[in-house]
């Protein structure tokens, strides 16, 4: 290999990507920036347009823990837990600090009467852009944005902080059980994930992005069980026939993210029972299914393509545009018909800047941490061994 030029396969999986599966990551990642749009002008989740868009969440994390074993569980004869632990930092931290630091450059243009920014010094911001940089939480009241999140300048960047801790537990825990133990583990899991959903307090499953009590519960329980259930798919995964597995998969996304509440302020468990079944059914068949399927035509070939490219991208820097649309919208009382420019701005620029930053930023940045994490680690092993 050339010392000037590392190829996309150095710092990527060596097995083959499940195509349509990347192309279905990219179909929820919008559904994520079209929920986040419909929250300037919604007064609860009861209301909320593109009202299950937070399942999505869930989604990646079953596709995470599926990923995961699939790409990793016969490697760890070769592979130390160091590596395993590097690979999935570079993997996913380059869009965790790129993220915070466009929300901390955004961060003063998006006062409100919600938070007022005026009153955050610029060292307090650039302590919070260096913690949230780091996936460090920031605490309740002392966030400086004061709405309660675990990361401020990015809201997103709560699920990668689980998804962190998903990755401990495979590489010291998950991957060692047997899968008769691993399927008691996502059944325990799925039965606490369907009792918070069902009986707690919100009904629905909408949370991890604090460190409120209730978050941290409902948050771990969103991980252990999807992370889990994706791979456990993965050890019993044998394909099936399935035509049409992406434009299927991606038709099921949107409807079950656009669909209203279920049973409104009076019935919360409805809704908590439609959580479940979502997360607990439909999204792993729509897992199964997806891994199943082939692309045949160019269309859905490079469709998924780029949606599976620019979908992590897409939902770590779309939020500090959230939050200077949610601002534009609440200062100048705007109705959706009336802020309607400004929402496809949002969503289009957004994919641009996602397709941007993978090809300016994400992908040199893997190429640089995987030669010198990774790739001079491999030299010295096979010097050794000469």
């Amino acid at each position: 290999m050339s010392k000037n030029r590392i190829s996309a396969a150095a710092f990527a999986d060596t097995k083959p990507h499940y195509n349509i599966l990347d192309g279905l990551r990219g179909v929820a990642a919008l559904t994520v920036v079209c929920f986040h749009v419909f929250e300037a002008y919604a007064t609860s989740h009861i209301d909320q347009k593109i009202n299950h868009g937070y399942l999505a969440v869930d989604f990646f994390f079953i596709l995470s823990g599926f990923v995961v074993g699939y790409a990793y569980d016969d490697r760890w004869q070769t592979m130390t837990t160091n590596e395993f632990i590097k690979r999935r930092f570079i993997r996913l931290h380059p869009m965790v600090v790129i993220g915070a630091i466009i929300g901390a450059i955004m961060f003063y243009y998006q006062g409100c009467a919600a938070w007022d920014v005026s009153t955050v010094s610029a060292p307090r911001l650039l302590v919070a852009t260096f913690i949230n940089a780091c996936l460090i939480p920031a605490t309740p009241g002392v966030e400086i944005r004061g709405v309660g999140e675990m990361y401020p300048l990015n809201g997103p960047s709560w699920s990668l902080f689980y998804e962190y801790i998903g990755t401990i537990l495979y590489a010291f825990l998950l991957r060692k059980l047997p899968t008769s133990v691993l399927f008691f583990v996502v059944l325990l899991a799925g039965c606490g994930l369907a009792a918070f959903a069902i009986w707690g307090p919100y009904g629905d499953i909408c949370v991890g992005f604090s460190l409120t009590e209730e978050n941290i519960i409902g948050g771990s329980l969103r991980l252990l069980f999807s992370f889990s259930a994706g791979l456990l798919l993965s050890r019993v995964f044998k394909p099936v026939k399935v035509k049409g597995a992406f434009w299927l998969g991606s038709l099921t996304i949107v409807i079950l993210s656009a669909l209203p509440r279920i049973g409104g302020s009076e019935n919360l468990w409805m809704n908590g029972l439609y959580d479940t079944i979502c997360v607990a059914i439909v999204f792993p068949v729509l897992v199964y299914l997806g891994a199943s399927g082939q692309t045949t035509d160019k269309l859905t070939t490079r469709t998924g393509k780029l949606l599976g490219a620019i979908s992590y991208p897409l939902y770590m820097v779309h939020y500090p545009f959230i939050y200077l649309y949610y601002a534009w919208v609440k200062n100048e009382n705007l109705t959706f018909q009336q802020s309607l420019p400004g929402a496809l701005s949002l969503v289009v620029g957004s994919i641009v800047l996602a397709y941007l930053c993978l090809k300016l930023y994400d992908e040199p940045v893997r190429r640089f941490l995987t030669k010198h994490l990774l790739l001079v680690r491999q030299y010295v092993s096979s010097g050794r061994q000469r």
